[in-house]
């Protein structure tokens, strides 16, 4: 993932100050395991895996240090990773 960002930002420029910046916070706190842009590029939303125990440090200190670089107040969206999909079988009476 953090390769995937350099690329983005360094191969196709697509990326921009406060995409590098969130990549970038997220990348100093141990316990996450990757972080890059996604989307279109050129401003929007990143995505980071972060291991469970760190999860309010994550969004408390990645979002106090991209207010204060930025300026800006970030959101957070947190999704957890489930079994996937299944089969449904139902009876038909």
């Amino acid at each position: 993932m953090n390769a995937s960002h350099e690329s983005l930002r360094d191969n196709y420029e697509v990326t921009g100050i406060e995409l590098d910046t969130l990549v970038e916070e997220a990348q100093k706190i141990h316990g996450v395991i990757g972080s890059r842009m996604t989307g279109a590029g050129f401003g929007g939303c990143t995505v980071s895996i972060v291991k469970d125990e760190i999860l309010d440090k994550f969004v408390r200190e990645v979002g106090e240090n991209y207010k204060q670089r930025t300026g800006l107040t970030a959101s957070f969206y947190i999704a957890e990773v489930s079994d996937g999909p299944k089969e449904i079988h139902t009876e038909i009476l």
